[in-house]
């Protein structure tokens, strides 16, 4: 292990199938009928390899397929190569350099998946799933939360029945989307559809504090357990003081991209919930350092991913399982991708088992890959 260095780095921007329409308050991220692309990663060492994965949503943050695809291939893979595998504190600070951290952290999304592929790869040399290599997993399955995005308050019923027939009974609802009345609407039809499954919502920065504020007290009344990043995700004034006046508990997902961005947070007092999120913190060596301190801080944990393919959606198991997540999580890449590219990771009833095959425990057909592969735009 200790003379095991990177010696290349390739990069697959692969067209998966979309199996539903997924949108978000910035705009959509997944069209039925349209491929949806992932930027996977392929690190090699010494005859081992490991993958990763990022994925590009330009509705959600700023990485575009070719953004992602351009800063592996001519700045991060340069700034390792060579360098040992086991050192990810080394490695993530060459990143940096490579990148610069700006106000928090650059190109997080490029960086997570070669930083997912070296935790695959350091597993696989050893032997043993990533749980292993950090000595830690106080869980074997994650529950999972369905997704209810862009639909109307009449069409709800049906998407909450989908998701219940294929056993899954906790529920997360997209907001922002529509006008506050329509919004409130849709999360209290699928309150209705599901007396009392877990619900919370996510604004993905899509409101003002007053309307933030209004929305929390008929959020409260329909019994939502968390209220997700409703404010700009840098207006720290405005988040510190809707977590004092929000009767429903404020979770932030887009302000926590670095471990400092919640420390911050944690000193003005500003969060109840910090949501743990690979590819937004550059990786799962950052995300470790970010939920650990959540942890110490008495920070409570959720968990959620970005309709990640199965090698995002095992790396975020991981992580869960790491710090015992016992909530329902959003981990929707099932619901909206087909990872055909993959095997390994088992989901059934709406709980997805923690993989404990090697690394991350995906074997990933690398013939598929290839095939499946497109050039991004120039």
């Amino acid at each position: 292990m200790r003379d095991l260095t990177i010696d290349k780095i390739e990069t697959f921007a692969v067209a998966l199938p979309t199996l539903r329409s997924f949108g978000v308050s910035g705009g959509s991220v997944a069209v039925a009928g349209s491929p949806s692309i992932r930027v996977l990663v392929k690190v090699s060492a010494d005859g081992v390899h490991g993958w990763g994965e990022a994925t590009p949503i330009p509705a959600w943050t700023y990485e575009t397929t070719e953004s992602i695809v351009t800063t592996i291939d001519r700045y991060l893979a340069p700034a390792v190569l060579g360098r040992p595998c086991w050192d990810l504190d080394g490695l993530t600070t060459a990143f940096d350099r490579a990148i610069n951290r700006g106000f928090t952290i650059g190109s997080p999304l490029a960086k997570a998946a070669v930083d997912m592929a070296l935790h695959d790869l350091l597993g696989r040399a050893l032997g043993v799933p990533v749980s292993t290599l950090w000595g830690r997993r106080r869980r074997d399955r994650i529950t999972l939360g369905w997704m209810v995005s862009g639909q109307t308050a009449n069409e709800v019923a049906d998407c909450v029945a989908e998701g219940r027939e294929l056993g899954y009974d906790a529920f997360k609802v997209k907001i922002g989307l529509h006008g506050e009345r329509e919004d409130l609407a849709v999360v209290r039809a699928v309150r209705e559809a599901a007396p009392k499954a877990p619900l919370w919502v996510d604004a993905n920065q899509g409101f003002t504090v007053d309307a933030a504020l209004r929305l929390s007290r008929e959020l409260d009344a329909l019994g939502v357990t968390a209220f997700e990043q409703p404010l700009p995700a840098n207006d720290i004034a405005g988040l510190r003081r809707l977590r004092a006046d929000s009767p429903v508990p404020v979770a932030l997902d887009e302000s926590l991209r670095h471990p400092t961005d919640l420390a911050t947070f944690v000193k003005l007092d500003a969060v109840d919930v910090a949501i743990a999120k690979v590819q937004r913190s550059g990786g799962l060596t950052l995300s470790l350092r970010l939920c650990q301190l959540a942890e110490d801080c008495g920070v409570r944990l959720m968990g959620s991913g970005l309709t990640d393919s199965d090698l995002g959606l095992a790396a975020s198991l991981h992580l869960f399982a790491a710090f015992g997540i016992d909530t329902p999580v959003d981990l929707n890449g099932r619901q909206f991708v087909d990872s055909v590219y993959a095997s390994g990771v088992e989901v059934k009833g709406g709980v997805a088992d923690v993989p404990t095959g090697p690394g991350l425990g995906v074997e990933v057909d690398e013939a598929v890959v290839r095939e499946l592969a497109v050039d991004p735009p120039a």
